[in-house]
């Protein structure tokens, strides 16, 4: 079996032949940003923190931790769990690239849904 290879990139950064199937997971669609612009296999809404967390959150480095801590809590609710599912079952399939709009990839909920899709 192979191992789960999840990326994550910003949403901007050009589609390259190992990003194998793209998916944003951003509550709101990026300001400034063409949707024709982008190359996306899907768009899951319902996996980005709640507004309060991100606003709590803040992009701040010194919390990236607990806010890891405190989104991964959040992905247990029932509809982020069945959501987190079906990226699964994407990324067994191969190659999975989590799009984000953030500035700093490394410390944004797509890093932390990475981490949780390539445990085990």
């Amino acid at each position: 079996m192979q191992p789960t290879v999840v990326r994550v990139a910003r949403l901007a950064d050009p589609a390259g032949p190992a990003d194998g199937t793209r998916v944003l997971v951003e509550r709101l669609w990026p300001r400034g940003t063409a949707r024709t612009a982008v190359v996306l296999d899907g768009w899951y809404r319902g996996l980005a923190p709640s507004d309060e967390l991100r606003t709590w959150y803040g992009h701040d480095p010194e919390r990236f931790a607990k806010f890891a801590e405190r989104y991964r809590a959040e992905l247990r609710e029932p509809d982020r769990a069945a959501a987190l599912d079906r990226l699964r079952r994407w990324a067994a399939q191969g190659p999975l690239t989590l799009l984000t709009a953030s500035g700093s990839p490394s410390i944004s909920q797509a890093a932390v849904l990475a981490a949780v899709l390539t445990e085990d």
